[in-house]
């Protein structure tokens, strides 16, 4: 591969002339990147995701995982973000506005994530939802050879992990308002009313 190779000559060469000596050092290896930002955790959100899924199957990871394209990164993520975005409070608002793969959700970060509004809380209710989202990996990790695809089918999902989703749904509602008996159609209301407020 001539144009490669010439490539990283050209890198070699350049990083060589620079003036600062932590540019010089890296012309030793030409062929990698000179700095590199990684996050400490990430959710990663599957760009497609079957529709008989209550919850889109989320994956809160350090970052010794590597994604492939086949995915949505939310880079520095915390418990907090992955409590709300596993929530049922965004997955109603994701059936609405995601993209469609025929009849699968196609998430996007442009139209789903970056248009979801989040509530506004206290440390008391954050430190809530982050005990909460905790609950729902430890009740994944009881099922250590399961993948996602396993424990977020609608008809093998383990009690324990739809009793932990079902406690931070209730927590996520309550933050916005809705009473956890509410249909997703209140859910959805309230996020396009608050949406409608935020962007006047």
């Amino acid at each position: 591969m001539p144009e490669v190779l010439k490539r990283i000559e050209n890198v070699k060469t350049f990083r060589q002339a620079s003036r600062a000596p932590s540019t010089n050092l890296h012309a030793i290896r030409p062929s990698e990147f000179r700095d590199t930002a990684l996050s400490k955790n990430y959710i990663i959100i599957p760009r497609v995701s079957s529709e008989r899924r209550t919850y889109i199957p989320l994956a809160f990871e350090d970052n010794s995982a590597i994604p492939n394209d086949r995915c949505q990164v939310i880079a520095n993520a915390s418990l907090y973000s992955f409590g709300i975005i596993t929530s049922n409070m965004h997955m109603a608002w994701m059936r609405v506005v995601a993209g469609r793969l025929k009849s699968d959700y196609t998430y996007s970060k442009d139209i789903v994530y970056n248009n979801f509004i989040w509530p506004q809380i206290n440390d008391i209710q954050k430190s809530e939802i982050e005990r909460l989202a905790q609950s729902v990996l430890d009740a994944r990790n009881e099922y250590p050879n399961a993948t996602l695809a396993d424990l977020y089918d609608p008809l093998t999902m383990p009690p324990s992990l739809r009793s932990a989703h079902k406690n931070l749904d209730r927590a996520v509602d309550k933050l916005y308002g809705i009473s956890s008996s509410a249909p997703d159609t209140e859910r959805v209301a309230k996020l396009f009313e608050l949406y409608k407020d935020k962007t006047k």
